[in-house]
């Protein structure tokens, strides 16, 4: 079933810190957008064929518009720099219906955020959304430099601003991220959420585990990863279509297929956001996501197709 597309005005734009733009999407009609929660995401679809998705960093509450941060990345896959060209004040844009693969655990009794550059986007929500729940947290937001973050003067302002803390590399020791003390002792209730760089988000996930939080507490969402296509090639059968394709090292299977007329919808392209997941009858796949948990990838009933490979000789595929 193919998502619901929205056509958006950009209502404003504004540009902060060292290039990230701010968007404010809204109906051009002035009509109520589709409810989200805190962590949900939206696609946007830009040039022919290019699709991203973007965290929504605005109130949960306000139904009048999709806010979003946007840091333009020269060595993205396109998708930043066409946001910062195309998207000026007045534009139309395609825009999915939010949907939410990073979602607030409904039973913590705190939660830690932990946001990295633009990575602190779906933490703004989640902290709008905390605190019209009264569930207490803290947010903690990490960058290079002061001068070059964006969203500090709105954090500062905010009904939760006394639950912000703020970490730059170029200032004193004193205000840098200790995060063995932030994340303390993992009580039942706790939970931590990151987003940002990998190497970042992979260190603060490292140091929950040691400090002894269980992977249910752990939330994680991935913006960018690198890929690794290499591997010898293997067969994929597509069950339900009657067709097999040889995939070649190198070669995505979502390409294989598109090959004999196959076609899977994607969208990140990097094994982070699902929109690709197939069913695994057969073989054993060679996880390359960070979409899915430890537990279903040991499960081997599911892959990307945009990213994952083949261990086994062979994978039938429920398509």
């Amino acid at each position: 079933m193919s998502e619901q597309v929205l056509n958006l005005v950009v209502r404003k734009r504004v540009e902060q810190g060292e290039g990230v733009v701010i968007l404010d999407l809204a109906d051009p009609a002035g009509k109520p957008l589709p409810a989200f929660e805190a962590g949900a995401h939206v696609d946007i679809h830009l040039k022919a064929g290019l699709v991203r998705q973007y965290s929504l960093c605005g109130d949960p509450a306000n139904a009048a518009v999709y806010r979003l941060g946007v840091l333009r990345d020269p060595a993205s896959r396109g998708g930043s720099v066409a946001v910062h060209e195309q998207l000026t004040e007045g534009a139309c844009v395609d825009v999915g219906t939010p949907r939410n693969l990073f979602p607030l655990s409904c039973d913590a009794t705190r939660s830690i955020l932990i946001g990295g550059g633009i990575g602190v986007t779906p933490m703004i929500a989640m902290a709008h959304q905390l605190t019209a729940q009264d569930s207490p947290f803290e947010l903690h937001y990490c960058g290079r430099s002061r001068s070059r973050t964006a969203f500090l003067d709105e954090l500062a302002v905010a009904d939760f601003a006394a639950c912000v803390r703020t970490h730059f590399d170029d200032e004193d020791d004193a205000q840098k991220l200790d995060l063995p003390a932030v994340l303390g002792q993992p009580d039942a209730g706790v939970h931590v959420y990151v987003c940002g760089p990998a190497g970042f988000m992979d260190w603060v996930i490292s140091e929950a585990r040691k400090a002894g939080y269980a992977e249910e507490h752990i939330h994680r969402e991935y913006f960018q990863v690198e890929v690794d296509a290499s591997g010898a090639g293997f067969e994929v059968v597509a069950q339900r279509s009657g067709k097999t394709v040889q995939v070649a090292d190198g070669q995505s299977i979502v390409d294989a297929l598109a090959g004999v007329g196959i076609k899977i919808e994607i969208s990140c392209e990097q094994g982070v956001c699902g929109t690709c997941l197939c069913d695994v009858l057969e073989g054993e796949p060679d996880h390359r996501d960070v979409y899915l948990t430890d537990d279903e990838k040991a499960a081997n009933d599911q892959i990307l197709v945009c990213c994952s490979r083949a261990k086994s000789q062979k994978l039938v595929l429920d398509i």
